[in-house]
């Protein structure tokens, strides 16, 4: 059996025409605005004037600033359109100042400033957010991190990598790679986000099954608070048991209680063995199935598992105009990753895995990879997955934690509740929803929930919204599972946070940011 799927994937044509394609998330086809709500303006807040921005131009350099003339400047607002949309274009603000600082002094300067006068601010990195938490709502002062981009420090031999918040993932990744290391998180916006932005969200990712996450491979931050006081706590040290832990409390606050300028994270040891394959599985039981006899398997060199349905895949197939490596279609598809130093040892442990799940009829194909370049292309069928919904038309995307056993169960509850109202038809044209499909980590019990719409608009969002956080909440799931709160789901946390938790959240925010002005009308 395991020779047959051996032989497949050695036939090169079966990937003739891929294209790798850019792991970067970018914006969709449509550029329609979802209807959502909108939080009204706080009054206390501050309107820009011509002082605060000769205030500035003192602070960082002409070349680093972007102000329209509202605000007496003379930068074109289309400039500063990339900073006021998210990359779905779901959410716009209407910012006329963007500043670029490049040192920790100058963001220091900068918030110590807008405390003082009580300007709202929103901190920014690569803007791959999905949730509406790294763009304006009104016209708070973007704070972008792009310029923070140093590598400061790396030890080779414990692997702790120092750099800027501003470094882009991929970036990071290439320069650790160059010296036998990996990062210990993987996104498909690799390409664009950065890493203060990935603490900042507690970002997930493909690597979460094998390394966790940020939460136990960050060791140290460098943090500017409102106030413009600067946190310094860069340690990379594994071991600290000298009192409270306080970069945990900014992992994963998405700007809402200070601002990383620094990071220093824990790299692994790149793996000198790996192997991929994809597999067709024809049941979600089936996929449950086989990802426990993985992990009985190949336990200690499993490093993904990720699984995909039969709508996803044709997206992405069409999208990145892939080839299926498989010889037929199935209502599911499973990625499995293993990372080891021992090619003969892994080789063997793969081999008698695929041979034992199809004997066992657990899955009917498969096709393991060959080469770095057939695992590439074996990643972007996965990796490829939002940015080719984005293209087929407005996405809405729910990225939740729930049990494995009833993860997939919410795809179809909610495609039938579309078909009961109307809007959809599975296959067929005409009707305002095109997709109903679910992907994600099984690893870990994450899902992302698509629904892919001619446009945004309140009578389609009207059928899954509470629903989707009331499913999740039944199964005491998590309504965000590694996208953040934002503004998308602040109005939603008692689904998945008890009162006394949102109270003691909120309490935190009036510690670090008594006036409230950073990355306001945000998670809390």
């Amino acid at each position: 059996m395991f020779a047959l799927i051996r032989s497949r994937v050695m036939a090169r044509s079966r990937f003739a025409g891929a294209i790798p394609g850019s792991k970067v998330c970018t914006p969709g086809a449509s550029a329609l605005l979802r209807h959502y709500h909108k939080p009204s303006r706080t009054a206390s807040f501050k309107t820009l004037t011509k002082d605060d921005l000769e205030h500035f131009k003192g602070i960082l350099p002409a070349e680093t600033i972007l102000a329209t003339p509202a605000v007496g400047g003379s930068s074109d607002p289309i400039e500063l359109e990339g900073f006021n949309a998210d990359w779905l274009n779901k959410y716009r603000g209407n910012s006329q100042l963007v500043l670029r600082p490049k040192t920790t002094q100058e963001v220091s300067d900068i918030l110590k400033y807008c405390n003082a006068q009580g300007i709202a601010v929103v901190p920014q990195g690569g803007n791959t957010g999905l949730v509406g938490g790294s763009v304006p709502v009104h016209d708070e002062v973007i704070l972008s991190l792009r310029n923070m981009s140093r590598v400061r420090n790396y030890d080779e031999l414990s692997g702790v990598l120092v750099c800027d918040a501003g470094c882009v993932l991929e970036e990071l990744g290439n320069y650790v790679g160059e010296r036998d290391h990996i990062m210990p998180l993987d996104l498909g916006a690799k390409g664009s986000c950065h890493i203060g932005g990935n603490v900042a969200t507690n970002a997930g990712g493909i690597r979460f099954l094998r390394y966790g996450s940020l939460h136990g491979s960050v060791l140290g931050l460098e943090v500017v608070l409102p106030d413009g006081t600067i946190l310094d706590n860069l340690s990379t040290l594994r071991k600290d048991n000298t009192g409270y832990d306080l970069k945990q409390l900014f992992i994963g606050s998405e700007g809402s209680l200070g601002v990383i300028t620094g990071v220093s994270v824990i790299t692994p040891q790149r793996s000198s063995a790996v192997n991929v394959t994809v597999l067709g599985v024809t049941s979600y039981e089936n996929v449950q199935r086989a990802f426990a006899l993985a992990r009985k398997r190949c336990g200690e060199i499993l490093s993904a598992y990720e699984f995909w349905d039969a709508t996803c895949m044709g997206a992405v197939l069409h999208h990145q105009s892939l080839k299926n490596p498989l010889s037929a279609e199935f209502p599911f598809y499973v990625l499995i990753e293993t990372s080891g130093s021992n090619k003969d040892h892994d080789d063997e442990k793969m081999g008698g895995l695929l041979e034992e799940l199809l004997e066992e009829g657990i899955v009917e194909d498969g096709a393991l990879a060959q080469d770095d370049s057939q695992i590439a292309r074996m990643w972007t069928m996965r990796e490829g997955i939002p940015e080719s919904l984005a293209k087929t038309g407005a996405t809405y995307k729910y990225d939740v934690s729930i049990p494995i056993p009833v993860l997939y169960d919410i795809v179809g509850d909610i495609a039938k509740r579309l078909e009961s109202a109307q809007l959809y038809k599975p296959g067929e044209s005409g009707f305002p929803v095109k997709l109903v499909c679910g992907y994600g980590h099984i690893g870990d019990g994450n899902l992302h929930l698509n629904i892919v719409a001619e446009k945004f608009e309140d009578r389609v969002t009207n059928i899954f919204e509470p629903y989707v956080y009331e499913w999740v909440k039944s199964h005491r799931g998590s309504i965000s599972a590694e996208h953040g709160v934002g503004l998308m789901k602040r109005d939603h946390l008692e689904y998945s946070k008890s009162p006394e938790m949102l109270a003691y959240m909120k309490r935190m925010k009036e510690v670090f940011d008594p006036k409230g002005i950073l990355n306001p009308y945000k998670v809390v």
